[in-house]
Protein backbone atom coordinates (compact mmCIF):
# COMPACT_ATOMS: atom_id res chain seq x y z
CA UNK A 1 0.00 0.00 0.00
CA UNK A 2 1.18 3.30 -0.37
CA UNK A 3 1.80 4.69 3.34
CA UNK A 4 3.93 1.14 3.42
CA UNK A 5 5.78 2.45 0.67
CA UNK A 6 6.23 5.98 1.39
CA UNK A 7 7.79 5.13 4.76
CA UNK A 8 10.27 2.58 2.78
CA UNK A 9 10.82 5.74 0.34
CA UNK A 10 11.85 8.01 3.39
CA UNK A 11 14.29 5.50 4.69
CA UNK A 12 16.06 5.36 1.71
CA UNK A 13 16.05 9.22 1.17
CA UNK A 14 17.38 9.64 4.98
CA UNK A 15 19.78 6.79 5.27
CA UNK A 16 21.03 5.77 1.58
CA UNK A 17 21.12 9.55 -0.10
CA UNK A 18 21.94 11.19 3.02
CA UNK A 19 19.51 13.97 2.13
CA UNK A 20 19.39 16.94 4.22
CA UNK A 21 16.70 17.95 6.92
CA UNK A 22 15.24 20.76 4.09
CA UNK A 23 15.20 18.18 1.03
CA UNK A 24 13.52 15.77 2.99
CA UNK A 25 10.94 18.41 4.55
CA UNK A 26 10.32 19.05 0.97
CA UNK A 27 9.90 15.49 -0.08
CA UNK A 28 7.17 15.01 2.53
CA UNK A 29 5.39 18.08 2.08
CA UNK A 30 4.70 17.09 -1.65
CA UNK A 31 3.88 13.64 -1.58
CA UNK A 32 1.47 14.12 1.62
CA UNK A 33 -0.19 16.52 -0.95
CA UNK A 34 -0.26 13.96 -3.44
CA UNK A 35 -1.98 11.65 -0.83
CA UNK A 36 -4.85 14.58 -0.10
CA UNK A 37 -5.15 14.67 -3.84
CA UNK A 38 -5.81 11.05 -3.70
CA UNK A 39 -7.92 11.24 -0.79
CA UNK A 40 -10.16 14.13 -2.07
CA UNK A 41 -10.49 12.04 -5.86
CA UNK A 42 -10.42 8.54 -4.89
CA UNK A 43 -11.82 8.87 -1.46
CA UNK A 44 -8.76 6.41 -0.03
CA UNK A 45 -5.14 8.27 0.74
CA UNK A 46 -3.62 4.53 0.94
CA UNK A 47 -4.16 2.71 -2.04
CA UNK A 48 -2.21 0.16 -4.36
CA UNK A 49 0.64 1.98 -6.05
CA UNK A 50 -0.24 -0.16 -9.12
CA UNK A 51 -3.72 1.57 -9.04
CA UNK A 52 -2.07 5.14 -9.64
CA UNK A 53 -1.78 6.29 -13.31
CA UNK A 54 -0.67 8.92 -15.13
CA UNK A 55 -4.00 10.34 -15.77
CA UNK A 56 -4.42 10.59 -11.55
CA UNK A 57 -1.03 12.64 -11.86
CA UNK A 58 -2.62 14.60 -14.55
CA UNK A 59 -4.98 15.72 -12.84
CA UNK A 60 -2.95 16.53 -9.65
CA UNK A 61 -1.19 18.41 -11.90
CA UNK A 62 -4.36 20.83 -12.96
CA UNK A 63 -5.26 21.07 -9.59
CA UNK A 64 -2.23 22.79 -8.74
CA UNK A 65 -1.89 25.05 -11.59
CA UNK A 66 -5.22 26.68 -9.78
CA UNK A 67 -2.79 28.40 -7.24
CA UNK A 68 0.73 27.04 -7.31
CA UNK A 69 3.77 28.67 -9.15
CA UNK A 70 5.35 26.16 -12.43
CA UNK A 71 8.34 26.08 -10.65
CA UNK A 72 6.07 24.97 -7.83
CA UNK A 73 4.37 22.43 -9.27
CA UNK A 74 7.51 20.91 -11.34
CA UNK A 75 9.30 20.23 -8.21
CA UNK A 76 6.25 18.29 -7.00
CA UNK A 77 6.44 16.38 -10.42
CA UNK A 78 10.09 15.81 -9.73
CA UNK A 79 9.18 14.54 -6.03
CA UNK A 80 6.73 12.51 -7.11
CA UNK A 81 8.70 10.56 -10.39
CA UNK A 82 11.40 10.12 -7.63
CA UNK A 83 9.17 8.03 -5.46
CA UNK A 84 7.74 6.12 -8.04
CA UNK A 85 11.23 5.42 -9.48
CA UNK A 86 12.46 4.30 -6.02
CA UNK A 87 9.16 1.99 -6.24
CA UNK A 88 11.00 0.79 -9.88
CA UNK A 89 14.01 -0.27 -8.57
CA UNK A 90 12.86 -2.19 -5.66
CA UNK A 91 10.68 -4.35 -7.92
CA UNK A 92 6.98 -3.08 -6.59
CA UNK A 93 6.41 -1.47 -10.01
CA UNK A 94 7.10 -1.98 -13.74
CA UNK A 95 6.83 1.44 -14.71
CA UNK A 96 7.27 4.98 -13.42
CA UNK A 97 3.98 7.07 -14.49
CA UNK A 98 5.06 10.15 -13.40
CA UNK A 99 7.91 10.06 -16.51
CA UNK A 100 4.60 9.89 -19.27
CA UNK A 101 3.72 13.42 -17.72
CA UNK A 102 5.19 16.62 -19.11
CA UNK A 103 7.38 18.98 -16.65
CA UNK A 104 5.43 22.82 -16.89
CA UNK A 105 7.56 24.84 -19.14
CA UNK A 106 9.68 27.19 -16.46
CA UNK A 107 11.11 29.96 -18.26
CA UNK A 108 14.89 29.76 -16.98
CA UNK A 109 15.70 33.44 -15.08
CA UNK A 110 19.16 34.58 -14.58
CA UNK A 111 20.64 34.46 -11.21
CA UNK A 112 20.68 37.88 -9.48
CA UNK A 113 23.91 39.10 -8.74
CA UNK A 114 25.89 42.55 -7.21
CA UNK A 115 28.34 44.59 -9.59
CA UNK A 116 32.00 44.71 -8.16
CA UNK A 117 31.77 48.45 -6.77
CA UNK A 118 28.20 47.22 -5.08
CA UNK A 119 29.42 43.64 -3.69
CA UNK A 120 32.50 45.76 -2.00
CA UNK A 121 30.28 48.42 -0.55
CA UNK A 122 28.14 45.73 0.40
CA UNK A 123 30.17 43.70 1.68
CA UNK A 124 32.00 46.71 3.85
CA UNK A 125 28.41 48.15 5.68
CA UNK A 126 28.98 46.24 8.90
CA UNK A 127 30.54 48.41 11.48
CA UNK A 128 33.37 46.41 12.56
CA UNK A 129 33.60 47.99 16.00
CA UNK A 130 30.93 45.92 17.75
CA UNK A 131 30.93 42.69 18.25
CA UNK A 132 28.28 41.40 15.90
CA UNK A 133 29.08 44.08 13.34
CA UNK A 134 32.97 42.02 13.21
CA UNK A 135 30.69 39.04 13.01
CA UNK A 136 28.74 40.00 10.11
CA UNK A 137 31.44 41.26 7.96
CA UNK A 138 33.30 37.92 8.36
CA UNK A 139 30.08 36.28 7.29
CA UNK A 140 29.65 38.50 4.42
CA UNK A 141 33.17 38.15 3.26
CA UNK A 142 33.57 34.26 3.66
CA UNK A 143 30.32 33.97 1.53
CA UNK A 144 31.34 36.52 -1.40
CA UNK A 145 35.13 35.11 -1.15
CA UNK A 146 34.50 31.15 -1.43
CA UNK A 147 30.92 31.33 -3.03
CA UNK A 148 30.41 28.33 -0.46
CA UNK A 149 26.22 27.71 0.40
CA UNK A 150 24.39 28.92 3.23
CA UNK A 151 24.33 25.78 4.15
CA UNK A 152 27.48 24.85 4.33
CA UNK A 153 28.25 28.41 5.77
CA UNK A 154 26.51 27.28 8.97
CA UNK A 155 27.94 23.97 8.94
CA UNK A 156 31.58 25.02 9.13
CA UNK A 157 33.59 24.19 12.22
CA UNK A 158 36.75 25.55 14.04
CA UNK A 159 38.97 22.21 12.27
CA UNK A 160 37.67 23.12 9.17
CA UNK A 161 39.41 26.07 8.36
CA UNK A 162 43.37 26.48 7.58
CA UNK A 163 44.54 29.70 7.95
CA UNK A 164 47.34 29.62 6.30
CA UNK A 165 46.94 27.87 3.50
CA UNK A 166 43.78 29.95 3.15
CA UNK A 167 41.71 26.80 2.52
CA UNK A 168 38.29 25.71 4.07
CA UNK A 169 36.49 22.09 3.78
CA UNK A 170 33.24 22.44 3.43
CA UNK A 171 30.31 19.96 2.96
CA UNK A 172 27.89 20.04 0.59
CA UNK A 173 24.41 17.98 -0.84
CA UNK A 174 24.39 14.80 0.06
CA UNK A 175 27.68 14.68 2.42
CA UNK A 176 29.87 14.92 -0.58
CA UNK A 177 33.11 17.53 0.89
CA UNK A 178 35.18 19.63 -1.35
CA UNK A 179 38.07 22.26 -0.55
CA UNK A 180 37.56 25.79 -1.35
CA UNK A 181 40.04 28.81 -1.29
CA UNK A 182 39.46 32.27 0.31
CA UNK A 183 41.91 35.47 0.10
CA UNK A 184 43.28 37.37 2.65
CA UNK A 185 40.51 39.97 2.95
CA UNK A 186 38.05 37.50 4.03
CA UNK A 187 40.91 35.71 6.17
CA UNK A 188 41.41 38.86 8.13
CA UNK A 189 37.86 39.42 8.99
CA UNK A 190 37.71 35.82 10.60
CA UNK A 191 40.79 36.42 12.13
CA UNK A 192 39.29 39.73 13.57
CA UNK A 193 35.68 38.39 14.26
CA UNK A 194 37.96 34.82 16.48
CA UNK A 195 39.98 37.04 18.30
CA UNK A 196 37.49 39.89 19.79
CA UNK A 197 34.18 38.19 19.28
CA UNK A 198 33.68 34.98 19.09
CA UNK A 199 34.95 34.09 22.60
CA UNK A 200 32.48 36.95 24.07
CA UNK A 201 30.05 34.99 22.90
CA UNK A 202 30.73 31.80 24.08
CA UNK A 203 31.36 33.08 27.61
CA UNK A 204 27.71 34.41 27.51
CA UNK A 205 26.33 30.94 26.93
CA UNK A 206 25.23 28.70 29.71
CA UNK A 207 28.25 25.87 29.07
CA UNK A 208 25.92 23.34 28.17
CA UNK A 209 24.28 24.95 25.42
CA UNK A 210 27.30 26.48 23.71
CA UNK A 211 28.50 24.63 20.63
CA UNK A 212 32.51 25.47 20.73
CA UNK A 213 33.20 23.61 17.14
CA UNK A 214 31.09 26.10 15.41
CA UNK A 215 33.01 28.62 12.81
CA UNK A 216 30.15 31.46 13.16
CA UNK A 217 28.18 31.90 16.61
CA UNK A 218 24.76 33.66 17.48
CA UNK A 219 25.57 36.08 20.10
CA UNK A 220 23.73 33.51 22.92
CA UNK A 221 26.99 31.20 21.78
CA UNK A 222 25.48 28.38 19.20
CA UNK A 223 25.74 27.71 16.31
CA UNK A 224 23.91 30.05 13.39
CA UNK A 225 21.01 28.78 11.26
CA UNK A 226 20.56 29.73 7.56
CA UNK A 227 17.46 32.00 8.53
CA UNK A 228 19.90 34.04 10.77
CA UNK A 229 22.13 34.52 8.21
CA UNK A 230 19.39 35.58 5.58
CA UNK A 231 18.04 37.83 8.21
CA UNK A 232 20.97 39.58 8.49
CA UNK A 233 21.87 39.59 4.53
CA UNK A 234 18.42 41.61 4.82
CA UNK A 235 19.87 43.73 7.48
CA UNK A 236 22.18 45.15 6.00
CA UNK A 237 20.43 45.86 2.11
CA UNK A 238 18.34 48.23 4.04
CA UNK A 239 21.24 49.77 5.55
CA UNK A 240 23.05 49.99 1.64
CA UNK A 241 21.48 52.29 -0.60
CA UNK A 242 21.39 51.04 -3.88
CA UNK A 243 21.42 47.37 -3.68
CA UNK A 244 17.91 45.33 -3.85
CA UNK A 245 17.02 41.88 -4.40
CA UNK A 246 20.17 40.39 -2.74
CA UNK A 247 19.64 37.23 -0.80
CA UNK A 248 22.61 35.25 0.89
CA UNK A 249 22.18 32.77 -2.72
CA UNK A 250 23.18 36.25 -4.50
CA UNK A 251 26.60 36.44 -3.20
CA UNK A 252 27.30 33.05 -4.45
CA UNK A 253 26.09 33.80 -7.99
CA UNK A 254 28.10 37.22 -7.51
CA UNK A 255 31.54 35.08 -6.86
CA UNK A 256 30.71 32.39 -9.98
CA UNK A 257 29.81 35.76 -11.90
CA UNK A 258 33.19 37.76 -11.06
CA UNK A 259 35.20 34.65 -11.85
CA UNK A 260 33.89 33.96 -14.96
CA UNK A 261 34.24 37.73 -16.11
CA UNK A 262 37.79 37.72 -15.19
CA UNK A 263 38.90 34.95 -17.32
CA UNK A 264 38.52 31.60 -14.96
CA UNK A 265 37.43 28.37 -16.81
CA UNK A 266 33.54 27.05 -16.02
CA UNK A 267 34.86 23.73 -15.32
CA UNK A 268 36.82 25.32 -12.23
CA UNK A 269 33.82 27.61 -11.18
CA UNK A 270 31.92 24.34 -11.24
CA UNK A 271 34.26 22.80 -8.48
CA UNK A 272 34.04 25.53 -6.59
CA UNK A 273 30.76 25.63 -6.18
CA UNK A 274 30.40 22.00 -5.66
CA UNK A 275 28.08 21.42 -8.83
CA UNK A 276 27.44 17.70 -9.69
CA UNK A 277 26.64 18.74 -13.15
CA UNK A 278 28.21 21.33 -15.59
CA UNK A 279 24.98 22.57 -17.43
CA UNK A 280 24.07 23.94 -13.61
CA UNK A 281 27.06 26.03 -13.53
CA UNK A 282 26.37 26.81 -17.36
CA UNK A 283 24.07 29.35 -16.56
CA UNK A 284 26.61 31.90 -15.52
CA UNK A 285 28.03 32.23 -18.94
CA UNK A 286 24.33 33.71 -20.06
CA UNK A 287 24.88 36.39 -17.07
CA UNK A 288 28.52 36.83 -18.99
CA UNK A 289 27.13 37.01 -22.32
CA UNK A 290 24.65 39.81 -21.65
CA UNK A 291 27.12 41.81 -19.85
CA UNK A 292 29.04 41.36 -23.09
CA UNK A 293 26.14 42.38 -25.50
CA UNK A 294 25.39 45.24 -23.53
CA UNK A 295 28.95 47.07 -23.56
CA UNK A 296 29.09 45.86 -27.53
CA UNK A 297 25.92 47.95 -27.92
CA UNK A 298 27.38 51.04 -25.84
CA UNK A 299 30.73 51.24 -27.18
CA UNK A 300 30.53 49.86 -30.59
CA UNK A 301 29.79 52.56 -33.48
CA UNK A 302 28.20 50.31 -35.94
CA UNK A 303 25.92 48.77 -32.79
Amino acid sequence: MLNDHLTQFFQHLKHERNLSEHTLRNYASDLEQFKLHLFKVEKRADMPVADIDRLTIREWMAELHVDHKKTSIARKLASLRTFFQFLVREGKLEANPAKQVATPKIERKLPNHLSIEDAVRFIETPDINTDLGRRDRAIIEFLYATGIRVGELVGINIPDVDFREKLVRVTGKRKKQRIVPFGEPSSQAVMLYLEKTRGTFLNECPEAERDPQALFLHRRGGRLTTRSVGRLIDKYIKLCADVHDISPHSLRHTFATHLLDQGADLRDIQELLGHARLTTTQIYTQVSMEKMIEVYDRTHPKA
